[in-house]
């Protein structure tokens, strides 16, 4: 049996699992990924939109925190990545827009933006004619909305290409295989066993397996993170020259409860998205996905359906019991947790390789990560235990 060793050993090599080998490593720390195909995942998948504001949801103050502080990151976080790979990453300053198509959407936009305003974050009502002037596209039913400009989007696929090539040039090594057990000794992680038998050693281990974080073997019940998979399905379309442009910005709606996004590329595509489905580890693309997200669509922008339709794919949200990420330091000494981002996963791509760079350096989360302790699950459990 072969064995390598390292410092730092992530499992996991999606966006989150390079980030944070990418800043291990710029630590000096020497560190290793294994994964059977870095920069896969969940990203490629994702829409990308980095929507602190439009994503806002209630009882998830103390998240926003988060997302804003990983939003305010990302011009100086794309600025460094870009000018060390050589590849652009689509960041888009454009804006968002959310729009209501009904009564009843219209409300809900309404009650959006007071909590929005409550919690001192940028935003403007606007009516349906106001919208339509700044999208000619959207369907003239439209009722109004919220043009939020510091909403802003990546492309998740050119992020983790330049993730990758960043974590090669800091020299990280790349193991393309399975982690199949968390090895632990004495009471300490200390690194993994690969499907194919190799032994990984290492002095820490961060967990970044996306959805999957909860499946590794030999990583004990009590700090084994409670994540678990939910589907969405998205659509690629192209956007012929002709039409161009379809779109200059993110456009979101509620449709009759359903939640649906546009978001155009500077190269032409159109990600329309997504699904949210509670189907275990199921990523079949279904006629009935892709059915409902075109319909939707077209009520937002009739002009969709004379698009072609490029791609379809489905993929797994990692997602916690709050909804909200775990982050650092565990229960178990050597081992630390970069997994449950749901839906945020691209926006707090910055935020949570400098969080885990510090973890890992002092042992320590920073202030703005303390909240997202995996302990706060451990912690919660045995105080619903009966005295």
């Amino acid at each position: 049996m072969s064995s390598h060793t390292s410092d730092v050993l992530v499992v996991g090599g999606g966006i989150i699992g390079l980030v944070t080998a990418w800043r291990a490593a710029q630590r000096g720390f020497a560190t290793a990924v294994v994964d059977p195909e870095p920069g896969g995942g969940a990203a490629q998948v994702a829409a990308g939109m980095l929507a602190a504001v439009t994503e806002l949801h209630y009882g998830e103050q103390t998240l926003l925190g988060l997302n804003l502080e990983s939003a305010r990151r990302y011009p100086d976080f794309v600025a460094e990545l870009t000018e060390l790979t050589g590849h652009g990453l689509g960041y888009r300053r454009s804006g968002t827009l959310a729009v209501a198509l009904d009564a009843d959407d219209r409300a809900h936009m309404r009650e959006l933006h007071a909590l929005q305003r409550q919690s001192g974050l940028a935003s403007e009502w606007l009516s349906g004619r106001e919208c339509r002037r700044l999208e000619p596209m959207l369907a003239p039913g439209v009722r109004g909305g919220l043009r939020v400009d510091g909403d802003h989007q990546i492309d998740p696929r050119r992020l983790a290409a330049a993730l990758v090539a960043a974590c090669e040039r800091a020299g990280v090594t790349f193991h393309r295989d399975w982690a199949e057990r968390l090895t632990v000794s004495a009471g300490r992680a200390g690194g993994a066993l690969t499907r194919a038998g190799t032994r990984l050693a290492a002095g820490q281990v961060v967990l970044a397996a996306g959805s999957l974080s909860g499946r590794l073997a030999g990583v004990p019940p009590e700090v084994l993170p409670p994540v678990r998979p939910v589907k969405g399905q998205v659509l690629r379309l192209t956007v012929p020259r002709r039409y161009a442009p379809f779109l200059t910005r993110t456009v979101r709606a509620v449709v009759r409860g359903s939640h649906v996004y546009l978001v155009p590329r500077e190269n032409g595509e159109l990600v329309v998205g997504a699904t949210s489905e509670e189907l275990g580890w199921d990523t079949t693309v279904t006629a009935g996905g892709v059915y409902e997200l075109l319909r939707d669509a077209h009520e937002l922008v009739p002009g969709i359906t004379e698009l072609p339709l490029t791609e379809t794919r489905a993929g797994l949200r990692p997602a916690s019991p709050d909804n909200a990420p775990l982050l650092g330091p565990t229960g178990l000494d050597g081992l630390l947790l970069a997994t449950g981002h749901y839906r945020n996963g691209v926006l707090l791509t910055p935020v949570t390789g400098d969080v885990l760079a510090h973890a890992l350096a002092t042992g320590q989360l920073p202030d703005e990560a303390r909240p997202f302790t995996p302990r706060r699950f451990h912690t919660a459990a045995l105080s619903e235990q009966p005295a």
